[in-house]
């Protein structure tokens, strides 16, 4: 499975942004997509996740102000993020679990919220 990631930026304090992205290859395996986060000096951090069946997971701290969702169409999966704030600076990265387990991780994308 192969995971493109797209959509990062600068943003001011308050403002929005849509991450997406597509998987590819071996896909209908994949059970779970979603994002996390890694801001500097910290841990990868789960942002959200949502299930083939539809079944969204956020983290508290985006709760209310990230939306994520998915076309299983396009085998894309999409974070809306609104009212962002400083302390969203990260870098964002896609994954996928397939059934079995396994995880895929695409190339981060960087979100920068300046205030």
């Amino acid at each position: 499975v192969q995971l493109q990631a797209s959509g990062g930026g600068l943003v001011q304090a308050g403002g929005s942004l849509r991450l997406s992205c597509a998987a590819s290859g071996n896909i209908i395996n994949v059970n779970v997509m979603g994002w996390y986060r890694q801001a500097p000096g910290k841990q990868r951090e789960m942002v959200a996740a949502l299930t083939l069946g539809g079944s969204a997971n956020y983290a508290d701290s985006v709760k209310g102000r990230f939306t994520i969702s998915r076309d299983n169409a396009k085998n894309t999966v999409y974070l809306e993020m609104n009212s962002l704030k400083p302390e969203d600076t990260a870098v964002y990265y896609c994954y996928a679990r397939g059934l079995d387990g396994t995880g895929y991780w695409g190339q981060g994308t960087l979100v920068t919220v300046s205030s």
